[in-house]
């Protein structure tokens, strides 16, 4: 297995090629042949750039900005649903034949411009919508075991970052496609809020729910990576002026689903570094209404309606639990029912809320991630019922526009991550991720999973 400067951080990573103490090109192709060696078992990449991304790499290094780019030669991949120019966006779907883009997207030419390299794009499901990540020939699987699902729909991005075989991918999030793989596959993440990240570029961002982010494997490269999102530059977040208050949930907003004993153990765990760390924690639910929840829904299944018919989808084409759930959404979308009313009102609901709280701490999912296994072969209600089971505590937070942070916790569940969901009100990323770092520091994690970490030599031991 590949050692040295694979499974390094993107922030040390960068600041070794900035000081030109390594090369960008080294660094990319040490991870590109770390690529080779692991992901025929999980399945993360759906294109490899191996001459692209070395020619980007030596572009880095012969750069007169190189000493001043914050992700000066780090390797990235980004997910299959925004444009990466010379490269075909599939949105996870062969029901349509797509140009290769002519520029980047926004978020993919800001991480490019920081000094990133696109070394390849990573597998989603169709059109982005489930959660896990699966379709015809193929099954992301799980570093951390791979008959489990990374999730979805960032699920390649994700298996990328735990298999170390990037320290920093791109992915968005319409319900909980960033926070769900976070959860899965042990990466920190944070869905920022509205309008503070250029969305996914298209038809219509699911009525205003999806935004871009980065998956990463410590708070830092998280940090590093919003800022150069957000277009401003990589700083320490600074600390609060007082210790925070914060409201602890685990009331599932799904009847039935319960959260497992894993899950209640990584709250407890946290809970517990907070209040050593002088916070206030008091148990409170936040005002998540049925219909809340239903104007989630509406704009899940209205967006994928809107999503197919911009990008020109053939429905005969399509996979059958896709083509059912576009066509829910085209009678909900002529039906009316996704106005901006339901989310302006949720959204200040949870503006009282948090004038008495700085920070919400919830679950993520109710237990491990899903079987790895071709869900697309199955239909709508089995993999909308495997969806609403397990995740039920993310989607909300796209309705509201509020920006959520999903960082491991707690003992894990048989060899798997556990982990916890922070949420804000509005502006606080810079919060969460202050808040995420203390924790981090107080509650270290694995950073890789242990059969595909780069730095444990082949055979060792890794428990």
């Amino acid at each position: 297995m590949t050692t040295g400067v694979v499974g390094l951080p993107a922030t040390e990573l960068a600041a070794r090629v900035r000081s030109g103490e390594l090369s960008a090109v080294d660094v990319v192709r040490a991870h590109l042949a770390h690529l080779a060696e692991v992901d025929a078992r999980i399945g993360a990449f759906r294109v490899v750039r191996t001459m692209a991304a070395l020619a980007e790499a030596a572009a880095v290094d012969s750069s007169p900005d190189r000493a001043r780019l914050p992700l000066a030669g780090v390797p990235i991949a980004v997910k299959d649903n925004v444009a990466v120019a010379g490269e075909v966006a599939t949105d996870g779907s062969r029901a349509h034949t797509p140009a290769p883009a002519v520029e980047d997207d926004p978020v993919v030419a800001r991480l490019r411009a920081a000094g990133a390299v696109v070394v390849g794009i990573t597998h989603v499901p169709e059109l982005s919508i489930y959660c896990a990540t699966d379709g015809p020939g193929t099954v992301t699987r799980n570093p951390w075991d791979t008959a489990r699902s990374t999730a979805g729909s960032s699920g390649g991005s994700a298996a990328a970052v735990a298999a170390g075989v990037v320290p920093l991918a791109h992915g968005n999030d319409g319900v909980g496609s960033l926070r769900l793989p976070a959860a899965a596959c042990g990466l920190v993440t944070l869905k920022p809020g509205r309008d503070v990240v250029p969305g996914p570029v298209g038809a219509n961002q699911w009525f205003g729910m999806a935004e871009n982010g980065v998956l990463a494997t410590t708070v830092a490269d998280l940090a590093a990576g919003i800022a150069v999102l957000t277009g401003t530059t990589p700083a320490e977040p600074p600390p609060p002026p007082a210790p925070l208050r914060i409201a602890v949930s685990t009331r599932s907003p799904v009847p039935g689903a319960r959260l497992d004993a894993a899950g209640r153990a990584a709250i407890d765990e946290v809970v517990a570094a907070l209040r050593d760390a002088g916070h206030t924690v008091v148990r409170r639910d936040p005002p998540i209404t049925p219909g809340a929840a239903l104007g989630t829904i509406a704009r899940w299944l209205a967006g994928t309606h809107v999503d197919a018919e911009w990008l020109g989808l053939d429905p005969a084409a399509m996979q059958s639990r896709s083509r059912t759930h576009a066509r829910l959404g085209r009678w909900v979308h002529r039906a009316g029912l996704v106005g901006p009313g339901t989310a302006e009102a949720f959204r200040a609901r949870m503006t009282d809320f948090f004038a008495d709280a700085d920070v919400l701490l919830t679950p993520v999912v109710t237990g491990p991630p899903l079987p790895a296994r071709p869900w697309h072969e199955r239909g709508f209600l089995t993999n909308v019922t495997a969806n609403a089971r397990w995740a039920p505590w993310t989607s909300v937070w796209n309705l509201a526009g509020l920006p959520a942070l999903v960082m491991p916790a707690g003992p894990g569940r048989a060899g798997l991550p556990s982990s916890v969901q922070l949420v804000g009100p509005a502006g606080s990323e810079t919060r969460l991720l202050w808040l995420a770092g203390e924790l981090e520091r107080r509650l270290p994690w694995r950073r890789h999973a242990p059969v595909f970490d780069p730095a444990v030599p082949e055979g060792a031991p890794t428990g």
